[in-house]
């Protein structure tokens, strides 16, 4: 016990593990001040139906760029840490890989979006469509923002992630005052500062990894291997985060998907820190041994979820007054999902932190195979809940089927590891190592 405790110290300290996960969780808290800022603005000035029409719009390019990535971001994470000395055929390679499987998703939207938004004027179709040439930018960025979490990067991570809702915010403003807001514009606004930043980051990564396009086949064969095997939990993060919106933007009007949108997005306050660990704790913790990364990986959910559950139990009860001061009385309808989606959020990052201890021992596809299970049953549990139920229905599938994976990652631990799982009630120990680290800025 004392050697592992020793190497839960080690990894939390080297390269400065605590700083970057603070750091981390600032960027998040200035990305959801300014995230609540411009969804106040969007909400109150286009209501709850213009605000659905937004949602309709935008909600593709990133939905379908994420599932189609094929775990290429989490397989350069896990190779630029192993093998740092290839760090130029790795990262070339993925930027191919990357690149085309962008173009695939823009076209499969281009294609996809008239037949799904069946509710929707052909306006807001068109737009949509037109929309869908963001995929490959979008793909491209994500894969830049994995290489630079990977190289420890965390500070010009960040600032991409914190620049992008800042600038929105002043072009919603901007919009706002001179009464040109539409969902069309604010969709523009959203899109817009992701130009300039991807051509930043461009640079940056170009310079730090010299990408180059002859010799790679190797590393192909091993980010295929290795994403593949991922990819179900990349596609599972993206589909538990977004197709309950692909869903209820055909099962609910408009007016009823403006007021989900808005309820989940607060909600997902809750995530803050939790998504803050996730970021470092793979790249920290990959190719380490398996009792550390259990041990890293147990402080870690049980810190967070303690943290995340007692801000909950704020938000549940403050929440109806935060929807009405921030979005108006019309979205008041939204309280009862709101707290179903509460707890959904406390629960899911628990899951995701559980799930990167397999992600860190090089074993996604188990992981990958049993969280899809958990995460099929919230597809007919929207069908069935959802038209009787309505937003809460939307709810209430949602927080069956996070459930139904954290006791599958659960299990994982003693079948797959063969190791207990990790406590997930949090220790006094716990927040004492973590005090430590706060005190010393490690």
């Amino acid at each position: 016990m004392k050697t592992v405790g020793a190497s839960v110290r080690w990894v939390l300290a080297g390269r400065g593990a605590t700083a970057a996960t603070l750091q981390t969780l600032l960027t998040k808290i200035l990305i959801l001040g300014a995230n609540t800022c411009t969804g106040a603005i969007t909400a109150r000035i286009l209501g709850p139906d213009g605000r659905g029409e937004q949602a309709a719009i935008a909600l593709w390019p990133q939905f379908l760029a994420f599932t189609m990535t094929l775990g290429l971001p989490i397989a350069l994470r896990y190779y630029l840490k192993r093998n740092p000395e290839q760090e130029s055929e790795i990262f070339s390679a993925t930027l191919v890989l990357g690149t085309i499987l962008g173009i695939v998703a823009a076209i499969a939207g281009i294609l996809f979006i008239p037949q799904w938004l069946t509710q929707y004027s052909p306006e807001v179709i068109r737009y949509a469509q037109w929309f869908m040439v963001l995929s490959p930018i979008i793909m491209l960025t994500t894969i830049y923002t994995a290489a630079l979490e990977a190289d420890y990067n965390f500070k010009t991570a960040n600032q991409a992630q914190y620049l992008q809702p800042l600038t929105t915010l002043a072009i919603l403003t901007g919009l706002a005052v001179s009464g040109n807001l539409t969902p069309f514009t604010a969709v523009i606004a959203y899109a817009f500062p992701s130009l300039p930043i991807f051509f930043w980051l461009s640079r940056y990564v170009w310079q730090r990894f010299r990408p180059r396009l002859s010799g790679l086949r190797k590393s192909y064969q091993r980010l295929m291997s290795y994403g593949l095997r991922a990819y179900g939990i990349d596609l599972i993060g993206t589909l538990s985060v977004q197709v309950d919106q692909a869903l209820v933007i055909n099962l609910l009007a408009p007016e009823a998907m403006g007021k989900y949108v808005i309820s989940l997005s607060l909600s997902r306050m809750l995530n803050l820190f939790q998504h803050s660990i996730v970021t470092v704790l793979l790249p920290k913790t990959a190719a380490r041994p398996i009792a550390e990364v259990v041990a890293v990986t147990g402080m870690a959910v049980r810190i967070s979820t303690a943290l995340t559950t007692m801000a909950a139990a704020i938000l549940f009860i403050v929440g109806p007054m935060l929807l009405n001061l921030l979005y108006g009385a019309e979205f008041m309808g939204a309280v009862p999902v709101f707290r179903i989606l509460v707890v959904m959020t406390v629960v899911d990052g628990s899951v995701w932190i559980l799930a990167q201890a397999f992600m860190a021992l090089g074993r996604p596809g188990t992981v990958t195979l049993l969280q899809t299970i958990g995460l099929g049953l919230s597809i007919p549990f929207l069908l069935l809940l959802v038209p009787r139920l309505g937003l809460q229905g939307a709810g209430w599938a949602l927080l069956c089927s996070t459930v139904v994976r954290l006791v599958f990652v659960l299990a994982c631990y003693p079948l797959v590891l063969k190791v207990r799982p990790p406590s997930l009630l949090a220790k006094r120990s716990d927040f004492y190592i973590l005090k430590q680290k706060m005190l010393h800025r490690t």
